[in-house]
């Protein structure tokens, strides 16, 4: 692979990914290149610049050390660095999917798994973390035409995975979703599924980690433009009240996907969810209407 190729695995995990960002501040800050702390190093830069995206499959203490002696990082700095290069993780749960994962997904489900608070905005389509199997197997059966029926079985546990961020007993990610009224009419699958699959996000919406609200028809669009699909993804704090890692914004279309999370960037997408927020019903009126939705779909089966 050469410097400029993208790596074929991407699946980095957040202790590696601000591993790789302390890193190259610490770089920064004492004025190298990636080029001349390679060669401090003994290193090819391609080395040092994976190290820094957190794309090294296996960190060693001994090179964090080495590379924070380089940087004249202090005890307190160092003894940091060396705590993030100690936390190696064991395989994440979706690496026993791989195969149905594409490399450039794999970021994706690590952001979600690690995240503490995820804030949704989908005026297309129930967000993974919401649909029913039903509703995900008619949607796969269309995108994957080729699968089998046991693939098509895999993609169902591995949404089902997916979904534990925030169903789990102990200390769920909180789950702030607005959904557009499109999102309930449009019909996948069957009338019956589309039923099961309202009635589902209403009764998710009654837990306390997870508030959904409708954007209703009526309330045009309050940006004065159509916006994608986007996820914000926050992650915990540590004990000095910091996050422990940036905030990302994962924003989706047909053609691809970006992710963003400089603080401008950020803080366009947060803006942007608040003006949202504000067309939309309170809790309770949306799930009122879902449920008055979902009557109507079962009564037109």
């Amino acid at each position: 692979m050469t410097d400029g190729d993208e790596p074929t695995e991407t699946g980095s995990t957040l202790p590696r990914r601000q591993l790789g960002r302390f890193l190259r501040e610490a770089r920064e800050g004492a004025g190298l290149t990636v080029e001349q702390a390679a060669t401090v190093m003994e290193w090819n830069k391609s080395t040092l610049s994976r190290l820094e995206r957190g794309l090294t499959e296996k960190v060693r203490v001994r090179d964090v050390l080495s590379l924070c002696d380089a940087y004249g990082l202090d005890d307190k700095k160092t003894a940091a660095a060396k705590s993030l290069a100690e936390q190696t993780p064991a395989k994440s749960w979706w690496h026993a999917y791989a195969d149905l994962i594409p490399a450039h997904s794999n970021l994706f489900v690590g952001l979600e798994a690690g995240a503490k608070v995820l804030t949704i905005f989908q005026p297309l389509i129930v967000p993974g973390l919401l649909q029913t199997a039903d509703y995900a197997r008619a949607l796969d059966r269309t995108y994957f035409p080729a699968d089998t029926e046991s693939e098509l079985d895999r993609r169902i546990e591995l949404r089902t995975q997916r979904q534990h961020v925030i169903l789990r007993q102990r200390r769920p990610a909180e789950a702030l979703i607005v959904l557009h009224e499109a999102v309930l009419h449009t019909v996948v699958g069957s009338r019956r599924a589309m039923a099961a699959q309202l009635r589902h996000i209403a009764d998710l919406s009654t837990r306390e980690n997870i508030e959904i609200r409708l954007m209703p028809f009526r309330a045009g669009f309050p940006l004065g433009m159509p916006l994608p699909p986007f996820i914000i993804f926050q992650f915990g704090k540590d004990p000095r009240g910091k996050l422990t890692e940036p905030t990302v914004v994962f924003a989706e279309s047909f053609a691809g996907a970006m992710y963003f999370e400089r603080p401008t960037e950020v803080g366009m997408y947060r803006e942007a969810f608040n003006k949202v927020q504000h067309a939309t019903l309170d809790a309770r009126p949306s799930r009122d209407l879902i449920r008055e939705i979902a009557r109507e779909h079962d009564s037109e089966r």
